[in-house]
């Protein structure tokens, strides 16, 4: 069997890789399935997950404020969305055999474990996916910023983030189709020329502390495997 280049690795999931493939909102049992088997494919290399899940399939905190929810209270609220997702991710994983345990920024202590960096790499180095949700428990702060976060807390070697598409592009490639795709770029590049792929803090995070990300489409198969062997797709981001 081929070895992965990474040993410890942290997943950043959005919301929207829950949901149908053509739709934008709830839960969808294929790509729950979808998701599954595309860690357990990760884990049979003998690579550690940490995952952080977005809310945004459930509801996004800032853009409350257009039905009069301050945006503090909005954020909280994106928060639980958050926690929702991952129970929903952890009831999927169990059901395959794949021990899995959720932490939460904010404490629900019916529900999950309060965020305690030793027990997450615990949990990690005995070979449990380990699921952030409650973002970094404070407002203002977005899911791409707690991945940044907790992947340096728990000395994860990368960030992975899904998307719907496969890489970084110019502008968005389903609304322009001369839009150019990067195999590689810096992390100056992207603050430079504000690629949306993650939230400034996020970058800067990851700059600052020398945290390489890839940047792929989940819905393809066994595209974590294909990153963890060395395959190049996506857009790495580096130094």
């Amino acid at each position: 069997m081929s070895k992965a280049i990474y040993k410890r690795v942290l997943l950043k999931l959005g919301g929207e890789s829950l949901v149908a493939e053509e739709g934008d909102f709830g839960l969808d049992e294929k790509a729950l399935k979808n998701i599954t088997e595309e860690i357990r494919a990760a884990k049979d290399l003998g690579v550690e997950i940490a995952i952080v899940i977005g809310g945004g399939n459930i509801l996004r905190g800032a853009s409350l404020s257009s039905i009069g929810i301050e945006r503090t209270t909005g954020d909280y609220m994106g928060m639980l969305a958050t926690v929702i997702n991952a129970l929903a991710l952890q009831a999927a994983l169990e059901q395959a055999g794949i021990a899995t345990r959720v932490q939460t920024a904010i404490e629900i202590q019916a529900v999950a474990e309060a965020y305690v960096r030793r027990k997450a790499v615990r949990h990690l180095e005995k070979g449990r996916v380990v699921i952030f949700a409650g973002g970094t428990g404070n407002p203002y702060f977005t899911t791409d910023t707690a991945a940044s976060l907790r992947a340096m807390e728990v000395g994860a070697d990368v960030i992975f983030k899904a998307t719907k598409v496969d890489g970084i592009y110019s502008s968005d490639p389903r609304t322009n189709k001369d839009a150019i795709k990067y195999k590689e770029l810096s992390y100056l590049d992207v603050l430079k020329k504000e690629l949306k792929v993650m939230d400034s803090t996020a970058v800067s995070l990851c700059m600052d502390n020398k945290l390489p990300m890839v940047i792929f489409n989940f819905r393809q198969t066994h595209s974590i495997k294909r990153v963890l062997l060395g395959e190049k797709i996506g857009t790495t981001v580096g130094a």
